[in-house]
C-alpha cells in the first residue's frame, strides 16, 4: 500500500469509488479492512443528496463492508450544517428528493412547503424533477430566496450509465429564474472541507482523499492540502487527465492497487 503509514485518516468518495450501482468496486473490501487493521481512521464522504447517511450506511454494510453513521459525510448533512449555523433563521425550500430534506431536519433545519416564504432555495438531485418542480424553484428565487447547489456534480455514474445530477437541476432553475447560484456546499468546497477536518479531528496533512472525480475530488483534495489518489473505476478515465491543470498524488486502476504487494502510479 503506497505510503500508507504517512496518513492517519482515508476519506473515500462512494459513487464510482467503493461501489458503482449495487455492484462493489475492485479491492474495496479487502483494502478498507487493511486499512482499519493498521488503525487508520475511514471516513466515506460523498456528495449525495439522494440518500440519508443511514441510508449510505445501510448500503454499505449490505455490500458486506463496515460502517457507521459518523463516518458518513454526505452534500445533504453539509448542507445541514451550513444553515444551522446561519446567524439568523432561515427558510429552505428544498428541490430534490426526501433524503435532503430528511438531512435538513436531521440538523435541526426546518424546511418550507412554500417557495413565496423561502429564504433560501437547496438544490439536490431529483430522479422526479419535472415542469412544476422547476416553476415552484423559479417562484420561490425570483420572490428573493438564495440559490444554493448542494454540489456541484453534472452528472452521477451509475452501472453502464450516467444519470443527470444536481447541478443539471441547478443550472435549469438558474435559466428560469435569471439568477446565478450563490453558493455551492458539496465537494470540493472550503465548507465541506472546513466540516470534514473539523468532524475528524485532523489536520489536512494526515489525510488521503481517494475518488473518481477530477472536478470534486481531486480538486477537493488540491484546494485544501490533502493528498489525492484517482481511481479509474468511475466516471474519469486516464485520457481525460489532459483536460486538467490539477494532478492527483495517485493514479489507480481501482482500490485493489492500494493493497500491499501492488504496484501504484504516482502521478507527481
Amino acid at each position: 500500500m503506497p505510503d500508507v503509514l504517512l496518513y492517519e485518516t482515508y476519506f473515500f468518495d462512494l459513487d464510482g469509488t467503493i461501489f458503482l450501482g449495487e455492484r462493489l468496486l475492485p479491492g474495496v473490501q479487502e483494502t478498507l479492512l487493511y486499512l482499519r487493521k493498521q488503525g487508520k481512521k475511514v471516513l466515506f464522504l460523498s456528495n449525495t443528496t439522494i440518500r440519508t447517511r443511514e441510508e449510505c450506511r445501510d448500503r454499505l454494510r449490505l455490500l458486506g463492508l463496515t460502517a457507521h453513521t459518523d463516518e458518513i459525510v454526505t452534500a445533504a448533512s453539509v448542507s445541514a450544517a451550513y444553515f444551522k449555523e446561519m446567524a439568523l433563521p432561515c427558510r429552505v425550500f428544498v428541490s430534490g428528493e426526501q433524503a435532503l430534506t430528511d438531512e435538513l431536519i436531521a440538523g435541526g433545519v426546518q424546511p418550507t412547503a412554500d417557495p413565496l416564504a423561502a429564504t433560501h432555495v437547496l438544490v439536490g438531485m431529483d430522479r422526479e424533477f419535472n415542469y412544476d418542480k422547476l416553476h415552484r424553484a423559479m417562484k420561490a428565487v425570483l420572490s428573493g430566496a438564495v440559490l444554493i447547489a448542494a454540489n456541484p456534480d453534472p452528472n452521477c455514474p451509475v452501472a453502464g450509465d450516467l444519470i443527470p445530477d444536481t447541478w443539471a437541476m441547478t443550472k435549469a432553475i438558474e435559466a428560469a429564474s435569471c439568477s446565478q447560484v450563490a453558493e455551492i456546499i458539496g465537494k470540493p468546497s472550503a465548507y465541506y472541507a472546513a466540516k470534514v477536518l473539523e468532524w475528524s479531528g485532523m489536520a489536512p496533512e494526515r489525510c488521503l482523499m481517494v475518488g473518481d472525480r477530477m472536478d470534486t475530488d481531486i480538486q477537493f483534495g488540491v484546494n485544501h492540502g490533502i493528498r489525492t489518489a484517482l481511481v479509474l473505476t468511475g466516471v474519469t478515465a486516464a485520457a481525460d487527465l489532459e483536460q486538467y491543470s490539477i494532478r492527483p498524488d495517485y493514479i489507480w486502476s481501482s482500490l485493489a492497487e492500494m493493497l500491499p504487494g501492488e504496484s501504484s502510479d504516482p502521478a507527481i
